[in-house]
């Protein structure tokens, strides 16, 4: 692990098979733009292959970074993000290997839809993958087999998509390395979003991309940038300003271009799942609270109505635990189960140092 600053070049390992191919050499230095290529035989084409866009800016030595979105097809912010990065850079202004898969799961992205509509694969699910798999497993398996391998850092960007809406954060999982923490939060810090959380264990657990960084030993950054189903402009802008920042933090970008200084970071401790606040009946679902409020154990979070008995009194539903509010369900038509709230408790510095080193 290095202290905060320059991460070290990677070394590329030798990949194992996979079905995806590519004309992309990540090996030499330039800028290359196109696709890997995911076989597939249908009724439309019976020869045909998936294209699923790439690019790798590669200019001599350093760190090797890789920046995704579009794991989920239906979060936006990110996937802009990457494509207005991409346009913008230069090969020059390069150190190391930048590659930028900007719709991970593009067939879940063409169909704006949060799981691909040829397997219903959710991709941060779907890890390690199978190289003969269905193709979000594969994509999985191309992933974690031929891209993480010498990789130094990854940057996954999500947002809420079609039916949650986030608070603007950068993500991270606790490490039980204290040096390791350090190094993530010093990463927190200089993207720069207004809040940062942690979380103890990723959603999707060892079947998420960060369950295969923690495989490969690549350390690895997420957002949230909103999400409500559409884009969140001003999350977006700040996450252009904090890409260019964390690059150049890392060593992956030169230092050529001047960009603002980062404003301070807000950092909470998200709740485990179980704590989320669930939808306890179907109905129409009117929130009583909004993003960022702070919220007490037994508060009243909203109401379900019914619309099958409008005469009926609705459902109340209450916190369970005392927090902020990190995020909200989007569509008021709800089920049982969907998720409503999630919430988490504040942190400083030095109380998430001295949480690490009880874990260490």
């Amino acid at each position: 692990m290095t202290d905060a600053g320059n991460l070290p070049a990677g070394t590329i390992s030798e990949p194992k098979s996979s079905r995806i191919w590519t004309d992309i050499d990540f090996s030499v230095d330039g800028k290359q733009c196109g696709y890997l290529r995911l076989p597939v035989s249908s009724h439309e084409s019976a020869y045909g292959w998936i294209p699923i866009p790439v690019a790798v800016i590669r200019n001599k030595s350093g760190p090797r970074v890789l920046l995704i979105a579009g794991n989920h097809g239906d979060e936006w912010e990110g996937q802009i993000l990457l494509m207005n990065f991409l346009r913008q850079v230069r090969q020059p202004d390069v150190r190391g290997t930048i590659i930028i898969l900007s719709a991970a799961n593009a067939p879940a992205v063409e169909a704006n839809r949060r799981v691909s509509p040829l397997d219903e694969g959710n991709l941060n699910r779907c890890f390690p993958g199978k190289a003969d798999g269905t193709p979000t497993w594969a994509i999985a398996h191309f992933i974690e087999t031929h891209l993480l391998p010498g990789t130094d850092l990854v940057c996954d960007f999500h947002s809420g998509g079609s039916s949650l809406e986030y608070l603007p954060s950068t993500v991270i999982v606790r490490p039980k390395e204290e040096q390791k923490m350090k190094y993530l939060l010093s990463l927190v810090h200089q993207f720069g979003l207004p809040v940062g959380f942690i979380t103890d264990a990723p959603t999707g657990g060892d079947q998420s991309l960060w369950g295969a960084c923690d495989r490969t030993g690549v350390l690895c950054l997420s957002t949230e940038l909103g999400g409500a189903g559409t884009v969140n402009l001003q999350a977006l802008r700040a996450a252009e300003v904090g890409l260019l920042r964390l690059l150049q933090h890392v060593g992956a970008l030169s230092r050529d271009q001047e960009v603002a200084r980062a404003q301070k970071v807000q950092l909470f401790s998200r709740h485990p799942a179980r704590d989320y606040l669930y939808s306890p009946a179907p109905g129409v679902f009117e929130p009583h609270v909004g993003l960022g409020q702070r919220v007490h154990s037994g508060q009243v979070a909203g109401v379900l109505h019914s619309t099958e008995a409008p005469w009926r009194e609705p459902d109340v539903v209450y916190f369970r635990r005392s927090g902020y509010v990190l995020c909200r369900r989007v569509p008021a038509r709800t089920r049982i189960g969907d998720c409503l709230f999630n919430t988490a408790d504040e942190l400083s510095v030095e109380q998430l140092l001295s949480n690490n080193r009880v874990l260490a």
